[in-house]
């Protein structure tokens, strides 16, 4: 497949200037969302491994039961800002482009996520 080169404007970040994509679809994020959904997925990843650690310690039922529902809300949340990023930025440039087919994309794996 043909490479695309993409130019990475400032206060974004990514490697150098430019960035070549080959076969894969990428999105260079500003510093702070980048950070912020990295800070998001270390602490569910915590909460993860706190589950892994009650179910190895034996605890009651109940209490891991509250720490999964805890943990599958993080990452619901988590979803929900990567969505709104996602419709702000890639549908919109793209519609205002003339490319519907990622209202399509999202329509698609809206359908996935409320399965």
């Amino acid at each position: 497949m043909e490479s695309m080169e993409k130019t990475n404007p400032e206060g974004v970040q990514g490697a150098g200037d430019t960035e070549k994509t080959c076969c894969c679809r990428k999105k260079l994020r500003p510093e702070k969302e980048y950070r912020d959904l990295l800070n998001r997925l270390s602490r569910i990843e915590g909460q993860i491994r706190g589950l892994k650690g009650m179910v190895e310690r034996d605890a009651y039922c109940i209490d891991i039961l509250n720490q999964a529902s805890a943990a599958s809300s993080a990452l619901s949340s988590f979803c929900k800002v990567l969505l709104s990023s996602h419709i702000r930025t890639c549908v919109t440039e793209d519609v205002r482009e003339g490319n519907d087919e990622k209202v399509d994309e999202l329509v698609k794996t809206l359908q996935k996520m409320m399965r």
